[in-house]
């Protein structure tokens, strides 16, 4: 093994410590993670050299990280929030789905999925107990982006209720309240029976986001919007919200998630809607169609795994 050093003197300065620091990485066998490391580096310490942070604000910021982690647990997934809040989730979203080829814009998974969620029947409400709302019935097709129905295409689908809770956040909602998956049927068509949700606001009385947000003297309010995993063998999975809020509601998002193609206007029916026999009028409806790229399924790591106790 070879012990001779890689630098050929000390840190003399603060000009010394970037080019010291990447020259001691420079072996990284695999070659992503000696780019992602390097660059990390270089921009990170650009950052501390513009904003020259005292050492009373530089342990600050240590024990913000520190709270992130503190603030993790099965119900509630805080690094998830604080990137969603300053745009990281947002920007990492777009660059790896632009939307050009056709296919539905995506939008943020968020902190609140779980996965696992119990299949409901083609119009069966994914409300778990008798949550009162305004029951909103959702129909429309999965399509490929020549236009053709994908048939058992499957629909992953949670939101908040008209609480702005989502069930893991609230005792008083049954496990897997208003979470279900839907399967599309031979004509790529859905149905799917909800309440309307609400918006709501990111939750702020967990260290460090909600101080973060005061601080800025920010809205800590989300759009009211239901979430979606969308997939089907030889597509690329599709991770979106449809939104169902004012144009107001959307542009002061905190987390920057709303986009025109994924903003839908509710309709209020006084008449029966097929495919949904077991529904009494009135209701609120919507139509939208999600159309998928080719490309491999591929399914996000749920943030969290269970309800707050």
């Amino acid at each position: 093994m070879d012990t001779s050093s890689k630098h050929d003197h000390l840190i003399a300065n603060e000009s010394d410590v970037t080019p010291y620091v990447l020259k001691a990485m420079e072996d990284t066998t695999d070659p992503r993670l000696r780019q992602i490391m390097a660059a990390m580096v270089r921009h990170l310490h650009a950052f501390f050299i513009e904003v020259r942070p005292t050492e009373q604000e530089y342990e600050a910021g240590l024990q913000f990280l520190n709270d992130i982690g503190k603030a993790t647990n099965a119900a509630h997934n805080e690094a998830v929030l604080f990137c969603d809040v300053i745009g990281l989730s947002t920007l990492v979203d777009l660059i790896n789905n632009d939307g050009m080829q056709g296919e539905t814009m995506s939008a943020l998974l968020g902190p609140f999925y779980r996965g696992s969620a119990p299949d409901c029947a083609p119009g069966e409400s994914m409300a778990r107990n008798d949550t009162v709302g305004e029951p909103l019935l959702m129909s429309g097709r999965v399509l490929d982006t020549a236009g053709q129905p994908i048939a058992g295409a499957r629909l992953d689908v949670w939101q908040a209720d008209p609480k702005g809770l989502y069930e893991n956040q609230d005792p008083d909602q049954p496990d897997y309240n208003l979470r279900a998956v839907y399967t599309t049927d031979g004509a790529g068509r859905y149905h799917l029976h909800t309440i309307r949700p609400a918006g709501y606001p990111v939750p702020t009385h967990t260290s460090p986001t909600g101080p973060l947000l005061a601080a800025q003297n920010r809205s800590p309010m989300r759009p009211a919007h239901i979430h979606f995993i969308v997939s089907a063998p030889a597509h690329k999975t599709l991770i979106t919200q449809i939104f169902v809020d004012t144009k107001a509601a959307m542009l002061d998002d905190v987390v920057f998630g709303a986009k025109e193609q994924i903003a839908v206007a509710l309709q209020t029916s006084e008449l029966p809607l097929p495919g949904f026999p077991a529904v009494e009028p009135p209701f609120m409806t919507c139509q939208y169609d999600f159309v998928l790229k080719p490309g491999t399924p591929n399914f996000p790591l749920p943030p969290i795994s269970g309800k707050a106790a």
